[in-house]
């Protein structure tokens, strides 16, 4: 089993790699692959909306960087793990662009990503956390991906880097956080061979203007 996670962050040894490598470092203790990649500090533009994705079914973005590389990733991962840095009460801007294109594309290919598990953490100066944590599990539950809990929202404070290891109760938050998703993943796996898995439905379309 592996775990691939996405630092939104431009900053790549910043506080949201610090929330990462801590939930991670829970993961790598149960036996689970775990690798980290820094999305934030390349230059990744936004989804065209040209619809290539639901049209070709090739499970690649048209537009050819390293998001197709980072898509395949995914679909090979058991267990996805997004984080953020807080910008505008919102996520990195360059993470967005990665994540508009990449789950455009793997909802439009069979729901590529249906019943992986999957988790968001943010890292923050001081407000806005849980609104750019919504943000990114909006991406997670329109994928149909079961959600890894901890005690709280997954949140960490620190301004410079560095400075997040002083938040206990927010390392206790990753750490409960890494615990809970190797759990899952681990359920899940054992649960595989007993029960058959739900039936997939085409999507269905509705607009509100017609």
């Amino acid at each position: 089993m592996k775990v691939v996670a996405f630092n939104g962050s431009p900053r790549k040894d910043g506080n949201t790699q610090h929330a990462l490598k801590v939930t991670g470092g829970e993961i790598v203790k149960a036996g689970i692959e775990f690798a980290i990649i820094n999305v934030g500090n390349k230059n990744i533009r936004g989804c065209m909306e040209c619809g290539a994705c639901r049209k070709n079914k090739n499970e690649r973005c048209v537009i050819n960087d390293e998001v197709n590389d980072w898509i395949h990733k995914m679909k090979e991962a058991d267990g996805i793990l997004l984080g953020s840095p807080v910008h505008y009460a919102g996520i990195s801007g360059t993470l967005k662009s990665f994540l508009d294109r990449a789950f455009y594309v793997t909802s439009s290919n069979n729901y590529m990503l249906r019943n992986k598990i999957g988790a968001a953490v943010v890292a923050l100066r001081r407000s806005g956390g849980t609104s750019a944590f919504d943000a990114l599990n909006h991406y997670l539950l329109y994928s149909g991906m079961i959600i890894a809990t901890a005690n709280y929202w997954n949140i960490i404070y620190g301004r410079d880097p560095g400075e997040a290891v002083k938040d206990e109760e927010g390392n206790q938050i990753m750490r409960i956080l890494g615990r809970n998703m190797a759990w899952l993943l681990q359920v899940l796996a054992a649960g595989k061979a007993r029960v058959d898995p739900v039936p997939t439905e085409s999507k269905t379309y509705t607009n509100f203007i017609r």
